[in-house]
């Protein structure tokens, strides 16, 4: 979605080279004309995309999961997400997500947002959503994490947010959308 015409910015890519393939993401360095007709070079992480959600429970508690992120060098609480498989439909890969990750399933899902992560160097898009009408489900964590689930009131869970306590954006994007959506401050 633009906010008119984008043709006066847009850049040319005139090669692409892939420098890094792996199983979560790929590396290309594209050679690339600008508007002004000089050239520059964009190095490009490229993502299959994402799914994230709001889980949130009749008592009006969010679940999360707080992980280990090796890049922040620190634990994170964050709103459940991951990564959608070769084929997979969002939807599809948020349901497998709330089972692996809070053992849940949600009987209500609800879109919010479709939000780049990072769009300077990756293509990765994440759909937020909010999950309700929540049940158990049996689920498989992957075997590569350790999360802890915590549960928490909807407005604590904002508050963080708010603070600076929550700095994972999905996780502060997703909570505030969720909060607009359902008409909390």
């Amino acid at each position: 979605m633009t906010d008119g015409d984008d043709r006066q910015l847009r850049e040319v890519t005139i090669e692409s080279n892939e420098v890094f393939s792996g199983k979560l993401l790929h590396l290309r360095v594209d050679d690339v004309e600008l508007p002004d007709g000089t050239r520059s070079k964009r190095e490009i992480v490229v993502h299959r995309g994402a799914v994230a959600a709001v889980a949130l429970n009749n008592a009006s508690e969010v679940l999360l999961v707080r992980q280990w992120r090796h890049p922040a060098g620190e634990a994170l609480l964050e709103i459940p997400a991951g990564t959608c498989e070769e084929g997979e439909e969002a939807e599809e890969t948020l349901r497998r997500e709330l089972a692996e990750e809070i053992s849940c399933r949600a009987d209500r899902i609800e879109h919010l947002a479709d939000l780049y992560v990072a769009p300077g160097y990756s293509t990765e898009l994440i759909r937020l959503y909010l999950a309700t009408e929540l049940a158990s489900a049996c689920g498989e964590a992957d075997a590569d994490e350790n999360i802890e689930i915590v549960t928490l009131p909807l407005e604590e869970a904002l508050e963080m947010c708010r603070d600076g306590r929550l700095r994972d954006g999905k996780t502060v994007s997703g909570l505030l959308l969720a909060a607009q959506r359902l008409g909390v401050q």
